[in-house]
């Protein structure tokens, strides 16, 4: 039987109990996914697919992927993380525009800098991360954090 998304994030929020381990994440887990997008926009596409739209490439086809994960757990959580994910696309491709062949390196550093604080986070919870025993809390972190802003405005999820 599949988990509910409430199964998933209460799984997800047993290993971030700890107050520095919830504010490291909250610092570092939309970064990192804004890293992952960006990483994925500079993958080079198929002549066809850049001659239908500047916007169809790697990152817009993945995040159509993953908002249908989230669609699957939650449509409301999934409207939040289309959201998210819109403008994390949208601050792609300002940094791209802004800085011409920097935005992997960016990209690359930073993930590197924010997966060793996110660690950090873990030591000092005394736990493993989540996607150590199921790879998809990878996706489960921003929805987690979607989670107590709706919960924050009153919406259900």
């Amino acid at each position: 039987m599949a988990k509910s998304i409430q199964q998933w994030l209460d799984e997800y929020g047993s290993s971030h109990q700890n107050k520095t381990n919830k504010r490291i994440h909250w610092f570092c887990v939309p970064q990192i996914f804004w890293t992952v997008m960006a990483a994925i926009y500079v993958i080079p596409v198929p002549a066809a697919m850049a001659e239908i739209s500047p916007h169809l490439n790697w990152a817009s086809v993945l995040s159509v992927g993953a908002i249908l994960f989230y669609v699957r757990l939650s449509l409301p959580l999934a409207i939040g993380m289309a959201v998210f994910t819109g403008v994390c696309y949208a601050t792609v491709l300002a940094f791209d525009a802004a800085f011409p062949g920097y935005l992997l390196w960016f990209a690359g550093i930073w993930f590197v800098a924010l997966w060793a604080l996110q660690f950090y986070g873990h030591e000092v919870e005394g736990k493993k991360p989540s996607f150590f025993k199921d790879v998809q809390f990878l996706m489960i972190g921003p929805a987690w954090l979607m989670s107590f802003i709706y919960q924050k405005i009153g919406l259900k999820y």
